[in-house]
């Protein structure tokens, strides 16, 4: 078997995307942590809740909505549930599921999160990129996204995270 090694060209690229893979998430994560005592990984939960009408999702779509394991997940809905911004009851339809719900105190954390990490993600993602960048960001990652999620469990509508809208509930 022989290796399709990377060009220089994207050598270069690879090791840029790789330093922002591991960059990025640690400046999320401080800021998150700083401004709204909440991790990343716990405002992006809470965050997907917020956008469903009634702002309850089965455990595992919310696992698949947020690439997480159920163990994980379900760790964090703990933690979530001990601070009274999540609530976890049996799915009415199905004894076997569980289902999370964002409870008034979660949507008002969202909420107060939301601008700061908008800020955030526009000072270290946005204003680095011209309008046409934006416009290849979007196709790239979009691109990558067929090969690592083929099934389209990462919808365009998640795409409205990061503005932080959640819906009347």
């Amino acid at each position: 078997m022989t290796t399709n090694w990377l060009s220089e060209d994207e050598m270069r690229a690879w090791v840029r995307f790789a330093a922002v893979m591991e960059l990025l998430p640690g400046v999320l994560d401080s800021q998150m942590r700083r401004d709204a005592d909440l991790t990343q990984f716990e405002y992006y939960v809470l965050a997907m809740l917020s956008e469903t009408e009634d702002r309850t999702l089965r455990m595992t779509t919310l696992a698949a909505k947020t690439n997480a394991t159920l163990p994980r997940l379900s760790h964090v809905v703990r933690r979530l549930t001990d601070r009274g911004l999540v609530d976890r009851f049996p799915c009415p339809t199905d004894g076997r599921a569980t289902n999370v719900r964002l409870t008034d105190s979660g949507r008002a954390k969202v909420e107060a999160a939301a601008p700061a990490h908008v800020a955030t993600v526009r000072e270290h993602v946005f204003d680095a990129l011209t309008p046409e960048q934006v416009d290849h960001l979007g196709a790239i990652t979009g691109a990558m996204l067929t090969r690592l999620d083929p099934i389209g469990t990462v919808t365009p509508e998640a795409g409205r995270v990061a503005e932080a809208t959640p819906t009347a509930g």
